[in-house]
């Protein structure tokens, strides 16, 4: 149990006396089960990698996913629960749809983030709903920069400039403390997230258990396991 556990555990809009909402705790240790995520930010775009998991061998893999397009230029995975994240997911794409229909032009991906934010941070203070058990990582550009977010249960966001979610977390960023440089380009920032993932995954890596996301200037793309499949061979052989 998190500390300042007793009757405050299942309060999710009173303080512990130590000053701590603790259902937002038990959200975050939802976070750090949950399968890794990686993402990186190149001079050149950011990359996004994670471990797709399937529960048993009778999934059919192909249906699926771990990371997906928010709008034609950001793009979106997380740590945690996959239910939590598909919620948030839909809400991500239906506020990047709106701003399209008013504006006509695709959402700033710091807009996009701080509005999915305040929707996290909403359901920490409502009554009758919990904290979302996800912490997401999305990839895109503003203007002429590219940026990689991390929003947490609480609401809180912050731009990264490589990170790590999920389990055994730490030694994801651990590793990305010692590999991580200003000048890394895309080709670098791929192989440097494979290896970083590499730190928390379980069993092998092939292109069907790994998902890679990349954002460039103009657009958010999914490799093909194929060209995962390549990345693996060229990197852990």
């Amino acid at each position: 149990m998190a500390s300042g556990g007793g009757r405050y555990s299942y309060s999710l809009t009173t303080f512990s006396p130590s000053g701590k909402l603790v259902q937002i705790e038990y959200a975050l240790s939802a976070v750090a089960g949950g399968s890794p995520s990686v993402g990186i930010k190149a001079t050149n775009g950011v990359v996004i990698a994670s471990e797709k998991k399937a529960k048993s061998i009778l999934y059919d893999e192909s249906t699926i996913t771990k990371i997906e397009n928010v709008s034609s230029h950001i793009g979106m995975t997380y740590s945690g629960m996959g239910p939590d994240y598909r919620v948030l997911m839909q809400r991500a794409q239906r506020i990047a749809e709106a701003y399209y229909m008013t504006y006509k032009e695709a959402i700033p991906v710091s807009q996009l983030v701080q509005r999915v934010a305040y929707v996290m941070q909403e359901y920490t203070h409502s009554g009758g709903v919990r904290p979302f058990g996800v912490s997401l990582l999305v990839a895109g550009w503003d203007e002429d920069t590219p940026y990689l977010f991390q929003c947490d249960p609480s609401g809180a966001y912050f731009p990264w400039k490589a990170t790590a979610l999920g389990k055994n977390f730490i030694n994801g960023k651990t590793f990305l403390e010692k590999r991580y440089s200003e000048d890394l380009e895309m080709e670098d920032a791929i192989h440097t997230a494979i290896l970083a993932l590499k730190e928390s995954f379980d069993g092998q890596m092939t292109g069907d258990n790994v998902e890679i996301g990349i954002s460039r200037r103009d657009k958010f793309i999914k490799l093909s396991p194929s060209e995962i499949k390549d990345y693996l061979s060229a990197v852990l052989s």
